[in-house]
């Protein structure tokens, strides 16, 4: 099974090698466990699932000092299935795969394989809920197989790219360094296609904001397709909103997100909000809400999703969690939840559910 799961970094990394003020970093994340899914084209279906809540991760990063605040860097990322030690993706650094520079005073410039800002400025910055809560079953499916999005598994796995499914090959991306909390910055990537500049292209813009207690992000991302395959050329077109607020223990977020798929004009929009309480050192609870309505193109199909965990933190690197996801989509629809496909993905009918059980590690 094939996942394209959310950004996720890891926060407890090994440095492999240090020579004066370079360095390469090594680090990594696993997930696995076992998840129960109420109806897969009309069966239940008991299995062993990994790239759940975090991806499984291998990466390395590197920096070199260049003097005057100014460093050359790198960052290449593998996804695996611990499953069977298979790569995911279609190569070896299929995740991320960049080279750049970066200034205290001016910001970063990075070439190659990258996020674009719909991950940036609303997951990576605290404004999904789903990374705090279920994972990759958490983000945006639902009943629009018809929005057909191009080389997409379920045709609307990770509509909203803010999982993480879509990175943007052969890019530019600056970002600006932080100014009073505000950070903003642009990617544009290159469709190589002879004879034509825009075709195949993709252009993304974002920013964000996070002074203590809040922050907030919006982006946008417009992605064109199939200039170079004999299909008829499309353009994909997606932004979001979301914002993030701490009080004391408890975290609450809210998200907004919306595609468009200019090849047949297939829509969906979708809301969302939940909260994280640190219950304690050790244990975290979080539960969501997101709502998602398609177009007239889809029917005007709807879904109501609702999410629930409890985690217990082993280390400051290690925990097991329980999770669950309920879909109910409208009548006549068909629910899927992120995540669900193999091997029917789509419930029967118009409701499916998901109960996992897992560890995650980082180092």
């Amino acid at each position: 099974m094939t996942k394209k799961t959310i950004l996720a970094l890891a926060a407890c990394a090994i440095p492999i090698a240090s020579f004066a003020q370079s360095s390469v970093t090594m680090f990594g994340l696993m997930d696995v466990g076992i998840s129960y899914v109420s109806n897969e084209g009309g069966h239940g279906n008991a299995q062993f699932d990994d790239n759940i809540f975090f991806p499984n991760l291998l990466g390395f990063e590197g920096k070199e000092d260049l003097g005057t605040g100014t460093r050359a860097i790198f960052r290449l990322v593998n996804q695996y299935s611990l499953a069977n030690g298979s790569i995911i993706g279609g190569g070896l650094f299929a995740r991320q795969a960049y080279v750049g520079v970066e200034n205290d005073s001016y910001g970063k410039l990075t070439l190659g394989n990258q996020y674009e800002f719909m991950v940036d400025a609303l997951a990576a910055s605290g404004n999904e809920i789903a990374q705090d809560v279920a994972g990759l079953y958490g983000f945006r499916n639902g009943p629009f197989d018809k929005l057909a999005l191009p080389n997409n598994p379920t045709g609307a796995f990770d509509w909203d790219r803010v999982a993480g499914s879509n990175r943007v090959a052969n890019s530019v991306k600056y970002t600006s360094p932080s100014l009073a909390g505000l950070t903003f910055g642009a990617l544009y990537g290159f469709g190589n296609v002879a004879g034509t500049i825009g075709a195949n292209n993709a252009i993304s813009v974002g920013a964000s904001y996070d002074n203590g207690p809040f922050g907030a992000g919006a982006a946008y991302t417009n992605e064109k397709y199939g200039a170079s395959t004999g299909l008829p050329p499309t353009s994909v077109r997606n932004w979001g909103v979301g914002a993030h607020y701490t009080i004391g223990a408890m975290t609450g977020k809210a998200l907004m997100t919306t595609v468009r798929n200019a090849s047949n004009g297939a829509a969906v929009w979708s809301a969302e909000g939940g909260f994280a309480w640190y219950a304690s050192p050790a244990w975290v609870i979080g539960a969501s809400y997101t709502y998602m309505k398609g177009n007239d193109t889809l029917a005007n199909a709807h879904a109501h999703q609702i999410s629930a965990a409890v985690r217990y933190l082993l280390s400051k690197r290690t925990m097991v969690y329980v999770a669950g996801v309920c879909q109910r989509a409208s009548s006549g629809s068909y629910a899927q939840i992120n995540g669900v496909m193999d091997p029917d993905g789509a419930s029967s009918g118009v409701s499916q559910s998901v109960a996992r059980v897992g560890i995650s590690t980082r180092f």
